[in-house]
């Protein structure tokens, strides 16, 4: 059997780019579109894979199954995870999207980044060298120089994953991965981080910063209220001794929660309004506000939540520099004051002290972490359902989770091999015209 393979005229550039730069020596390394179409072939057995792969590029096809035939895989560059915020004066966010964007295709860097008039807000995962010339190229605009940067490792196994040298979850396989190499998103909207009151403004004031290492004084000081900015569904797997949940499922909701749990009047800005110099003298009816310290995953919302509450009378408000992840990296087990595991918006779901990886998985059917114990309910069922979603979710909202669990089952992403979108097809037939018809219906 002959296989006449024609190079350039037929790929992509798209395609052509990433043969390129991948190195294809075998099937594993072959992206899901690829392994797809060559599974399905029928071939001789003196027929490998690696030899199609190589009919990619003709030109090199010989110095490939040189290299095939000599030396093992070459072991990819090592993975890092990069999280980064800046909030400042930025009205013309919408301009940097496209070649942001264009540029993370490029280095193969995966994760979401949000560009907004406040300034920029993003999660990352690529090479360091990659990640790094994405990063410089955001610091090259004079506003968003001094990024606050957090870097958590990646796991060998999550690394193979990502590579796409696991059996169990292929490249491009989605889900399973902790980020998709060929998936990023920048995303330009109102705020970097959704408080729903734009004129908040952590460039004009914001609450002091408190060093990992001088945490654990702050909070341990009976007069100060420690308060976990986070949601009900991180707060439910770890939080510090003594803080305070509000409980809320949003963000947006921060701000109704403080004005229902501290109710006092700023009877000193009044009185210095009016020309009383004498603030030393409190009515009975007076409530001064608490010594506030706040904390988060990674220190953004806790910006904004400070700026808030200054906005609001407050006069001491603290907040956790570098969040919760650079207290587990720097803080010591033996010394922590932290209980439980901290929630991570990626494949992670969950990280312990060190930043290893955590015991928590994800529901899709909610994306809420769950344990074990979780997962032993009734309630749980894989990409649909668990304790937490399961009676808040109606049978069509189930069914439909279903159906997209099963795409992503048998074709290693959601959507089969079209990624969701009608395939192009030409019917033939009155009949297949007619249940076309009812397809789009």
């Amino acid at each position: 059997m002959v296989i006449r393979c024609r190079s350039a005229p037929l790929l992509s550039p798209s395609i052509s780019r990433f043969i390129k730069h991948s190195s294809i020596s075998s099937s594993s390394r072959l992206p899901i579109f690829f392994k797809t179409r060559i599974d399905s072939l029928s071939l001789p057995k003196n027929m490998t894979l690696p030899s199609i792969a190589n009919c990619f590029s003709s030109t090199a096809a010989a110095a490939a199954a040189a290299a095939t035939a000599t030396a093992p895989v070459p072991i990819e560059s090592t993975l890092v995870v990069l999280s980064f915020y800046k909030f400042a004066d930025f009205p013309d966010h919408a301009h940097m999207r496209n070649s942001l964007k264009d540029l993370c295709q490029q280095l193969r860097v995966s994760g979401g980044i949000i560009l907004a008039p406040e300034g920029i807000n993003g999660s990352i995962c690529g090479t360091r060298e990659s990640v790094d010339k994405v990063i410089d190229f955001i610091k090259s605009d004079e506003r968003l120089k001094g990024l606050r940067q957090m870097e958590s490792p990646v796991t060998p196994e999550d690394e193979a994953i990502h590579h796409g040298h696991s059996d169990t979850s292929p490249l491009a396989a989605g889900e399973d991965t902790p980020f998709r190499w060929d998936h990023v998103r920048v995303k330009v909207k109102k705020e970097i981080v959704t408080l729903g009151m734009p004129e908040v403004s952590p460039i004009e004031r914001v609450g002091k910063y408190v060093k990992p290492k001088e945490w654990n004084e702050l909070i341990s000081d009976p007069d100060t209220v420690v308060i976990d900015v986070r949601n009900a569904y991180e707060t439910r797997i770890g939080k510090f001794e003594r803080a305070v949940d509000p409980c809320t499922t949003s963000f947006r909701e921060f701000p109704s929660w403080v004005e229902n749990q501290f109710q006092f009047e700023d009877t000193a800005e009044e009185n210095h309004q009016e020309g009383n110099k004498d603030t030393d003298v409190e009515s009975p009816k007076e409530k001064k506000p608490p010594r506030v310290a706040m904390y988060c995953t990674g220190g953004i919302r806790c910006e904004k939540a400070s700026s808030y509450l200054l906005s609001k009378g407050f006069k001491e408000v603290y907040h956790l520099e570098g969040g919760i992840l650079k207290y587990l990296e720097e803080v010591p087990k033996s010394e922590s004051r932290w209980e439980g595991e901290c929630f991570v918006f990626d494949k992670r779901v969950s990280v312990k002290h060190g930043l290893e990886q955590g015991e928590f998985k994800l529901c899709y059917g909610c994306k809420q972490p769950v344990s074990d114990a979780d997962m032993e309910t009734r309630e749980w069922e894989t990409g649909v359902s668990c304790p937490y979603c399961y009676s808040l979710k109606s049978e069509e909202e189930k069914e439909r989770a279903r159906a997209r669990h099963m795409q992503f089952k048998s074709w290693g992403l959601i959507g089969g091999p079209d990624k969701g979108r009608r395939p192009i097809s030409k019917p033939d037939s009155n009949t297949n015209r007619s249940s076309l018809n009812k397809q789009s219906s």
